[in-house]
């Protein structure tokens, strides 16, 4: 996929979408599977005193991965968040405990049935994994344009791993940046697993 880095957010977005609307359910299932084993390397380093808390989310609408990057990570013990949506502001949360216990709610997304917490709760997650639609060599992500990850982001801790989960394609060399946009410092692919972001290479 080739795409020019002078250029707005929508027609990357566009662009984007439309390449992942034409990836066949074979090519995303293997990206999925590859994603699942190569996920739970993101716990290999200590991320905290106790058991591990990644903040993740369910992909939806051909965003690479599927549930078995979840349960990977939840099979290590880790507690596993996943966002609950709402009002337009920071997200809350809710603990992942198996498919059978997400239910379809706003917008489509499939979230937790179990206890909602606040959105503070994002500042005990020493990993979050960040959905995005592409991310460049810098750490800047293009999100869908709703602001729900970058309000959210605001309370995490500022050592917590933030990680763009994007295709190969995905990873560009330049995105088009706005002062609100919070840096990743990883990004993690299929084929090319994680990929260290920015000028140091570690977490943003």
């Amino acid at each position: 996929m080739e795409m020019p880095g002078e250029r707005g957010k929508h027609a990357w977005r566009d662009d984007i979408l439309t390449h992942r609307n034409q990836l066949s359910t074979a090519d995303h299932d293997a990206e999925a599977l590859a994603l699942a084993e190569t996920i739970t390397t993101v716990l290999s380093a200590p991320v905290g005193p106790g058991p591990a808390t990644v903040a993740a989310y369910v992909p939806v609408r051909g965003e690479p991965g599927d549930l078995r990057m979840l349960d990977a990570l939840a099979g290590t013990g880790a507690t596993v968040l996943l966002p609950v949506t709402g009002e337009p502001g920071p997200l809350s949360w809710a603990v992942y405990t198996g498919a059978e216990h997400l239910v379809r709610r706003r917008f489509g997304l499939r979230e937790p049935d179990g206890p909602v917490l606040p959105p503070a709760v994002l500042a005990g997650a020493g990993v979050i994994l960040v959905p995005a639609l592409a991310v460049d060599r810098r750490g800047v992500r293009l999100g869908r344009g709703a602001g729900y990850y970058d309000r959210s982001l605001d309370l995490a801790d500022p050592a917590a791993r933030l990680i763009a989960v994007v295709r190969d394609e995905e990873l560009v060399p330049v995105l088009p940046e706005e002062p609100h946009d919070r840096r990743m410092g990883w990004a993690l692919t299929p084929n090319a697993g994680f990929t260290p972001l920015g000028a140091t290479g570690g977490p943003s």
